[in-house]
């Protein structure tokens, strides 16, 4: 379900290096999430957050260590945290449309570290700072939890440097700008290299969809990097004019082409080339998910009839067994005219994007171009615009997980599925029984009904 938040871009910033014992350290964690009170654009509204802070707190570790977090929900709602800002009641909003078919509610701001920045009402004085020491390099941890759109991100006058994605590192990118998508995470270096002052750190939609469209949100969110020493700073931040418009498609494409895995002696990769299940997926639980979708077309062609295909709410998973190896080619499609882009996001499992393209995917002539000597290993990836993208990756963590689209208006309208991973052979390599004390469910999903009032009086019964 969708909760409170939806779509702040977390920056996480580190400052060194630190060295480390062979042997793991251990950390505990205790979560308590409750309503507190937050005002963002003029207005006061309780939300649901972690340890009463927004964004909630962070957890530091290094490979190896050991993390056990309790979590207790206070709160009225099961729910997911992600972040932008909204001034109404997003459950009650959310709920509504999804009942009356309208398309979900817009946010009113991005935010960056829970903050709207200078270009936004009554929010100047809370802007996000980072204070820097010139000559010195940081290493940019960005984190996307913005609920329905990819975002376009710069600081002025400062090149990036992408060196790592999603956990995994990648051929180090140069790059002035980025483009990242619900769910991913980045790892970028930034040198602090330009006369002392202040440069805004500036983030703002990309909006893959047709130009006509245009309810979006068109917020531009700041932060400022801000450089220690005596001078005296400028009136305002320098702005990167280097920030891609709206609807401009080039600087997404062109970075999204330049994402490889480091793929070096030190960081090896392994494509899975045993391949025992393919599917390919255009668009559903029973343990018959297909391998294809139901009928074929040109998926990307122009003016397609509305009826060419229909989607059917069902319950269908795939099965795989431990260490299965998968290939997915996911295929975008231009029906109603509403090509756009869609972040497919995978839980509990990474994956090799072997390939990426424009037009409707040719299995006899594809995959003879798919790379198998640097490939990204990702755990979201960007479907193309009309295109279509094909990954590879080994069922080795037994479980049940979800695949869906990271815009969570599309995750609520269905654009999902389930992998159910079984069980090795072994204990190390099965799912652990439940504790004694994990308390039963009460009640299935569907049972749990809130009332609310839509816009016209009536009572609408809502699924929590």
């Amino acid at each position: 379900m969708m909760g409170i938040f939806s779509g702040f871009l977390k920056l996480m910033l580190l400052y060194g290096m630190f060295l480390w014992l062979a042997q793991g350290k251990v950390h505990y964690h205790e979560f308590v999430l409750k309503e507190a009170n937050f005002t963002r654009l003029c207005e006061t509204k309780s939300m649901l957050v972690v340890n009463d802070s927004f964004p909630g707190p962070v957890i530091r570790v290094t490979k190896g260590d050991t993390v056990y977090v309790n979590v207790q929900n206070q709160g009225n709602n099961g729910l997911t945290i992600h972040g932008s800002w909204y001034k109404g009641d997003v459950n009650k909003e959310v709920n509504e449309d999804l009942e009356t078919g309208n398309v979900t509610p817009q946010s009113n701001a991005y935010t960056i570290n829970g903050q709207p920045g200078d270009l936004c009402p009554c929010s100047n004085e809370s802007t996000y700072r980072w204070q820097v020491e010139h000559g010195k390099t940081y290493l940019l941890r960005l984190v996307s939890a913005v609920m329905n759109v990819e975002i376009y991100f710069a600081i002025a006058q400062h090149n990036l440097t992408v060196v790592g994605m999603s956990g995994s590192y990648v051929k180090p990118i140069l790059t002035d700008v980025v483009m990242i998508s619900p769910g991913q995470t980045m790892d970028v270096l930034v040198t602090a290299n330009q006369p002392l002052g202040r440069y805004y750190m500036a983030a703002r939609q990309y909006d893959s969809i047709r130009q006509g469209v245009k309810n979006y949100d068109k917020e531009n969110v700041t932060a400022i990097l801000e450089y220690k020493g005596d001078y005296t700073p400028s009136v305002s931040p320098s702005f990167p004019n280097n920030l891609p418009t709206y609807a401009d498609f080039s600087p997404a494409i062109e970075f999204m082409k330049r994402i490889r895995s480091l793929a070096n002696k030190d960081h090896p990769i392994n494509v899975p080339q045993n391949i025992t299940t393919r599917m390919n997926i255009s668009g559903i639980y029973t343990a018959d998910f297909p391998d294809n979708p139901p009928s074929f077309f040109n998926f990307t062609e122009d003016d397609s009839p509305d009826d060419t295909t229909l989607s059917v709410q069902g319950t269908k998973v795939r099965m795989l067994n431990y260490n299965e190896e998968v290939e997915i080619v996911f295929q975008g499609t231009n029906l109603l005219d509403v090509s756009m882009d869609h972040p497919m996001h995978l839980h509990g499992n990474s994956f090799y994007v072997i390939g990426s393209g424009y037009g409707v995917f040719d299995i006899e002539t594809d995959p003879k171009d798919y790379n198998f000597d640097d490939p990204p290993k990702l755990n979201t990836v960007t479907l193309p615009k009309n295109g279509c993208v094909a990954i590879r990756f080994k069922a080795s963590n037994p479980g049940v997980w979800l695949w869906h689209c990271h815009y969570e208006r599309h995750l609520s309208w269905s654009m999902s599925s389930v992998f159910i991973v079984k069980n090795g052979e072994t204990p190390e390599t099965s799912i652990r029984e439940p504790p004694p004390y994990l308390p039963p469910c009460k009640d299935s999903f569907t049972s749990r009904l809130l009332q609310y009032e839509n816009s016209d009086g009536n009572r609408l019964n809502k699924i929590d």
